[in-house]
């Protein structure tokens, strides 16, 4: 018993140390040079129209407001927010309205409203949702359009490999997670959190082959039409808790092949070091199609080439900026206006996860990239 316990600690001292080398570091010229600006906390317990403000786990910016979806299954809603800057400073947020998603069409019908990120379409004055589903009830993953009053339109048609039924297995809340309007306008992007077991194991805390699906859908058709692969990063702590997990939170396509992807690890029982958010450059150029592809484990950087990755940002450094010197569980990210000085803003919000788990934050943070 004391040989097995001697080398339980040491295992874990080893996987400490290598943990604390591995954390990935932003490169001297990095593709992009973010910038901290400024932070804000949507007080807790806020209520509009006989609901908790909470749960936000994506954003998006229509040119003059800011939306927010909520990922209460119960109760599926978006929420307009009226973000006011001055001197490229969050002045204040104001949270102006609530609409409920209308889950009456038969579309819904295989499915369950788990919404993970909001995307606003000006072309077609629409908004674009993206729902986890759920895997364990048997209810597919989806991706559909509604009206501003949160009414259905239509919706995507998905690869057989991500519903909940399919022979690729895909995880229980690893699915639909990052929604980005496409940077010509012309169709979306969307990633799932966490590999399909027929890709690849989740991350650990030693690097894995764990990739994750970017899928290209032209918004004329519904249908996908491109697909390439990312690979996560390793969790980044030890848990001191039986719990940890890291996935991707929240992507952006800003250029042709050209990306901005939020990934977040979790490590139970670490208090207010347990969320570790690291901002990604990604360049697709040169990636592998995979939409043709239904089991990618085995193939990852053999047959199959995934996306180049740069860190540009990790939020561990504004840790001691932020409300409650706390980095929490960022989902969402979007461009935002022309900042005063020129430089273009990037905001991220956090899902406070109706403070479930703990004590957590509707948290916005305001960024601005100097060399868009």
């Amino acid at each position: 018993m004391l040989y097995s316990s001697f080398k339980f600690y040491t295992l874990a001292i080893l996987l400490l140390l290598v943990s604390s080398c591995k954390t990935a570091k932003v490169g001297k010229q990095p593709a992009l040079e973010i910038a901290y600006v400024d932070n804000y906390a949507i007080p807790a317990g806020m209520m509009l129209q006989d609901t908790e403000v909470g749960g936000l786990s994506g954003i998006t910016y229509d040119g003059s407001n800011f939306f927010a979806v909520s990922d209460q299954a119960s109760n599926p809603r978006f929420y307009k927010l009226d973000i006011q800057l001055s001197a490229n400073k969050i002045d204040t947020v104001l949270v102006n309205d609530l609409m409920r998603i209308k889950d009456t069409a038969a579309f819904f019908k295989t499915t369950r409203l788990d919404l993970e990120d909001i995307a606003y379409d000006s072309t077609n004055d629409a908004f674009i949702f993206s729902t986890e589903g759920s895997i364990k009830a048997k209810k597919d993953p989806a991706i559909f359009n509604t009206n501003r009053k949160g009414n259905y339109l239509n919706h995507y048609q998905i690869p057989v490999y991500f519903k909940a039924e399919s022979e690729q297995k895909p995880r229980h809340n690893g699915l639909f997670e990052g929604l980005s309007l496409s940077s010509d306008k012309k169709g979306i992007w969307v990633a799932n959190e966490l590999p399909l077991e027929a890709d690849g194991p989740e991350p650990k805390l030693y690097r894995t082959k764990s990739p994750v699906r970017f899928t290209y859908f032209d918004s004329a058709s519904k249908k996908p039409q491109k697909q390439f692969s990312y690979r996560l990063e390793p969790i980044d702590r030890i848990p001191l808790m039986p719990f940890s997990v890291n996935g991707l939170s929240g992507i952006l396509n800003y250029k042709p092949d050209k990306f901005l992807v939020l990934e977040r690890s979790f490590s139970a029982g670490r208090g207010k070091k347990a969320n570790t958010i690291l901002l990604f450059h990604v360049n697709a150029k040169n990636a592998s199609p995979t939409l043709q592809i239904p089991a990618l484990e085995g193939k990852i950087e053999k047959e199959v080439k995934s996306a180049e990755k740069e860190l540009v940002f990790n939020f561990k450094k504004i840790r001691k900026l932020l409300q409650g010197n706390t980095v929490d569980n960022i989902e969402g990210i979007c461009f935002g206006p022309i900042l005063a000085n020129g430089n273009q803003s990037l905001l991220v919000i956090a899902d406070n996860n109706f403070n479930s788990f703990s004590e957590q934050l509707n948290q916005i943070i305001l960024l601005e990239i100097k060399n868009l």
